[in-house]
């Protein structure tokens, strides 16, 4: 969440409130209380940012506008480690602390490192911003962690430009090229291995066991509704997946996965309403599906039945939301 805030705070600088980014995303405001997203969230967040503050440069702007709280305490870690490049080694570790969305290699070579950063996105392509954004936030995290400017040799992006030259070389400081093979950073070798000013073993040693045992819970199911939810977004189809389905894909029994959603104020068949909501308020409105074809991929058996739920969820028919929508 501390990413989703992120971006959140960047929208709001902009203007742009966080009732009407989260109207724009088709996401409900009790969205902002939970624990984790699931990536297809994020990513409508994302595109509902770029609508609504119509800046090219936003995706640099909620980089820079990174801080430690934005990791969590994988940034403490970080803080402790001996290098940069231990730091980052860090980051590739407990990543999932951090987000789902994608992970990052290290590809030494003669000039320096590239720090190349592999999208994992959902059923959602990702927005242009968020590849900008985390590549962004690299930079403002190995400043605040060296305690000086770390300045890449060279930047590149496998997407188009979005904006203006300028804006990238004020955030980077170095050469920036795109529609590359990859997205990433060249860090010198010299930078990736001078001593941190604050590297602290023993409190390296603290924050790495503490880490570990958050990502082994993470891990090894303790199962939240928002992991439940992650995975029904991927998953509602002209199917829909059943609770024995989940619990065997979470690793846990159908009675533990009943028991930890009871405690959340859940059930099975209460979060899936929810999650197809969710996914059909936003077919409705962005896509240009006939709405029985909607009905069909949400797993309604019949047009009708699809048309009583959506009434349930917004208090009209599917076509007149629409519409109104549309205005």
């Amino acid at each position: 969440m501390g990413w989703v805030n992120t971006v959140i705070d960047a929208a709001r600088r902009l203007g742009v409130g966080d009732t009407v980014l989260l109207e724009t995303a088709g996401l409900p405001a009790q969205a902002l209380a939970w624990e984790r997203w699931p990536i297809d969230f994020i990513t409508r967040l994302w595109h509902a940012a770029e609508r609504c503050t119509h800046d090219p440069g936003f995706g640099l702007k909620v980089g820079t506008g990174v801080r430690p709280a934005s990791i969590d305490a994988v940034s403490f870690a970080m803080q402790s480690a001996a290098t940069l490049r231990e730091a980052i080694t860090l980051v590739q570790k407990y990543q999932r602390l951090i987000s789902d969305g994608g992970r990052f290699q290290m590809l030494p070579g003669s000039r320096g490192t590239w720090i190349v950063y592999h999208p994992r996105q959902g059923r959602l392509a990702f927005s242009p911003h968020q590849i900008e954004a985390v590549l962004s936030a690299v930079v403002s995290l190995t400043d605040w962690i060296a305690g000086s400017a770390v300045r890449p040799v060279r930047v590149q992006f496998s997407q188009a430009r979005l904006g203006p030259v300028r804006g990238y070389r004020e955030v980077f400081g170095c050469p920036v090229d795109f529609e590359q093979a990859f997205s990433g950073l060249l860090v010198s070798h010299e930078m990736l291995d001078k001593p941190l000013p604050q590297a602290d073993p023993a409190l390296a040693q603290v924050h790495e066991q503490y880490n570990a045992g958050r990502l082994a819970a993470l891990e090894k199911g303790a199962v939240s509704a928002e992991d439940l939810r992650q995975w029904l977004v991927a998953r509602v189809g002209p199917t829909l997946p059943r609770r024995a389905e989940a619990a065997g894909a979470l690793g846990i029994s159908e009675r533990t996965l009943a028991r930890r959603l009871e405690t959340q104020g859940y059930t099975f068949n209460s979060l899936l309403d929810e999650v197809r909501q969710e996914l059909a308020l936003a077919a409705v409105r962005e896509s240009r599906q006939s709405l029985a074809d909607i009905a069909l991929s949400l797993g309604f058996a019949e047009p009708s039945t699809f048309y009583r739920a959506f009434h349930r969820w917004t208090g009209m028919p599917p076509a007149r939301w629409r519409k109104l929508e549309a205005v």
